[in-house]
């Protein structure tokens, strides 16, 4: 299942996720709470936690938040990359299909020197 969803995506590094903010793209953070807290969090990151994702992102949802749509550029990452590649695959299936990942998640992010809280 993982290798059919990440064969979907156009994964990307960390500097290239932190590019792809600086242009406007979302990046969602689905950790729990507690997986936040314990190794901290990416300045600018969205937090859906994993159950919640695509209900909330979902276009059709009448849960959605006011930001989504069909063309939205979002980057989803989880602590190293695993569940964030399943996650992005799902949101293809609601039709946002630029939906992709960060590979390696927040521990690559992390390993990379790039900010986190």
């Amino acid at each position: 299942m993982l290798t059919a969803s990440r064969a979907r995506l156009t994964r990307l590094s960390p500097l290239q996720t932190q590019d792809a903010m600086r242009r406007g793209a979302v990046l969602v953070d689905i950790r729990p709470a507690a997986q936040r807290a314990a190794h901290g969090e990416i300045p600018g990151a969205l937090i859906i936690e994993r159950n919640v994702l695509e209900w909330r992102l979902d276009p059709r949802s009448d849960a959605r938040l006011s930001f989504t749509h069909y063309d939205l550029d979002v980057i989803v990452t989880c602590q190293e990359g695993y569940t964030s590649s399943l996650a992005a695959a799902a949101l293809q299936d609601l039709g946002l299909l630029r939906a992709t990942d960060l590979a390696g998640g927040f521990a690559a992010w992390q390993s990379a020197g790039l900010p986190t809280s």
